[in-house]
């Protein structure tokens, strides 16, 4: 049950851009009742709290998440909470958990299992996986997409052919189903199987059938030598189907691509100026994060998972993988040519072997060329690995983050698989605060604040948050921005940040200095009509 709390003395930042100002904000029954100015508000049968010395901000809210799983897991994923983050959007890079019909069913189980820890696979339709995620309960409230994968295997499974008329019915009618249970939007992975088997118009077709309020969320098909041609085909989905797109953690990879990104925002702009609504989003890292089987191509991804490890063991098929790992002939998103053998490093395996180390370093500790190293590591763990890559460079980053629409998602992969995770799982939304507002100046605090609760409220729909002001969900957190700070690092990855005072989740506190008390106090959001 939610009490009645006056927040007193606080410096609010309403989450709009506007400046600091000095106010009291009343909460009641999960949601802010009065904000006014210090004293004008009764104390008397009230549950005080002093936030004198905090700054008082919306609940953060993480547009690019992957905790689909959270609600699954024995122990509260505390990662996003103890940031501050109080809303995640998950179902990112077309991966969700449903819909996952009884014949397929095992293909998107083998591809989820490459990234995500065990599931209980209890459901069927998008509904029933909603009804199994509320039964379990949230820490932080949850957003869904639907993800294309989940839509294409159940239909063509790891197929790379098309669908014709009929299939594509089939699966816009699970779509359908999704967006009728609750999913707020369409999501794509296309660097990814069998997202990336997909032609445009598949794409453009399905995202036709979205609600006009939801939007089409996209991975694009090359963040490297691809991605202006990539973000033309975001756009032409976009523009071909009239709904809305998102472009996800917009970024340059590869030395040989850096500097991009002017011309990126450019392209984006430009889009926008002929009327379409497309925004975006960027993690402050120049270290990106994903399954480690996504260096292999989508020649060699198709069929699934059994398919891919009978490649690694056919020799004509390692011989050809060998020569294209190393070149970049534009068709696909190498990583490893972008990143190089010492730039990609294991972050979490089945096992739980090899984390931390680089491919380069792993070949020297076997004696062996980093080549036999990635096809030993993939074979030995089934494909459950994942990576870190080290790929982009600082001026693209800075220069993204200070475009007026983009927005912070932590891209933090599933919890409860362990080992040494990128650091955003952890970080994110206190270094915005710490490096790219205080320590650097690249953002004015009020701005950082809006990237992270207004402007995504109204970009996915969330219209109950991402303010401070009557009527709105009470989802607040309290910080000092002298202090604070993100200790995770590449080395200590989930190490929790410094500098939040307090988070509060509908109503109810739920983390103080530096401890999560619980409840489970999230709630599962229900999209515009």
């Amino acid at each position: 049950m939610t009490q009645t709390v006056l927040i007193r003395d606080a410096e609010v930042l309403d989450g709009t851009g506007a400046p600091a100002r000095r106010a009291d904000v009343l909460v009641a029954g999960g949601v802010i009742e009065a904000v006014e100015e210090p004293g004008h508000l009764a104390a008397e049968g009230r549950t005080v709290i002093d936030a004198g010395g905090t700054t008082l901000a919306p609940g953060f809210i993480d547009v690019h998440s992957h905790a689909d799983n959270a609600p699954f897991l024995d122990e509260p994923d505390t990662s996003k909470i103890m940031q501050g983050v109080t809303s995640e959007v998950v179902g990112n890079c077309g991966f969700s958990l449903a819909p996952r019909l009884s014949e397929t069913g095992p293909a998107l189980e083998a591809l989820v299992g490459r990234i995500f820890p065990a599931l209980p696979w209890s459901w069927s339709t998008f509904a029933e996986l909603l009804t199994a995620t509320d039964a379990r309960g949230y820490v932080t409230n949850y957003a869904p997409l639907v993800g294309h994968h989940a839509l294409r295997a159940a239909v063509l499974g790891m197929s790379d052919g098309a669908p014709d008329d009929k299939q594509l019915v089939m699966m816009g009618d699970l779509l359908d189903e999704a967006m009728a249970a609750g999913a707020f939007g369409l999501s794509s992975g296309l660097i990814y199987p069998p997202g990336q088997f997909a032609q445009t118009q598949e794409l453009v077709e399905l995202a036709k059938r979205l609600p006009q309020s939801r939007p089409y969320v996209t991975h694009m098909r090359g963040e490297g030598s691809q991605l202006l041609a990539s973000i033309a085909e975001a756009v032409a989905i976009g523009e071909g189907s009239g709904r809305r797109v998102h472009v996800s953690h917009l970024k340059t990879a590869g030395s040989t691509n850096w500097g991009q990104m002017q011309a990126a925002l450019d392209q984006l702009d430009q889009a926008r100026d002929r009327g379409l609504d497309v925004r975006h989003d960027v993690y402050p890292y120049t270290a990106s994060s994903t399954m480690l089987s996504a260096v292999l191509p989508p020649w060699f991804q198709e069929g699934g998972s059994p398919a891919v490890l009978r490649r690694l063991n056919d020799p004509v098929a390692l011989d050809r993988l060998r020569d294209q790992l190393g070149q970049d002939d534009g068709t696909w998103e190498n990583h490893i040519y972008g990143a190089g053998w010492d730039g990609v490093v294991v972050a979490s395996s089945a096992s739980h072997q090899y984390e931390g180390l680089s491919l380069a370093q792993l070949a020297a500790d076997r004696g062996t060329e980093p080549f036999e190293a990635l096809v030993h590591v993939l074979r030995q763990e089934e494909l459950k690995v994942s990576m870190i890559l080290y790929s982009m460079r600082e001026d693209d980053l800075t220069l993204a983050m200070r475009h007026e629409l983009t927005m912070i998602g932590s891209d933090g992969l599933p919890p409860g698989v362990g080992g040494k995770p990128h650091p955003r799982m952890y970080g994110t939304f206190p270094r915005v605060l710490a490096r790219y507002s205080r320590e650097l100046g690249t953002l004015a605090l009020p701005d950082a604040v809006r990237r992270m609760t207004s402007l995504p409220a109204e970009s996915f729909g969330l219209h109950d948050r991402g303010t401070i002001a009557p009527g709105k969900a009470a989802d607040l957190v309290a910080f000092d921005p002298a202090e604070v700070q993100d200790l995770a690092d590449y080395t200590e990855p989930t190490r929790e940040p410094a500098g939040i005072a307090w988070v509060m989740v509908n109503g109810q506190v739920v983390v103080r200095a530096g401890r999560y008390l619980g409840p489970r106090a999230g709630r599962r959001l229900r999209p515009p009509a």
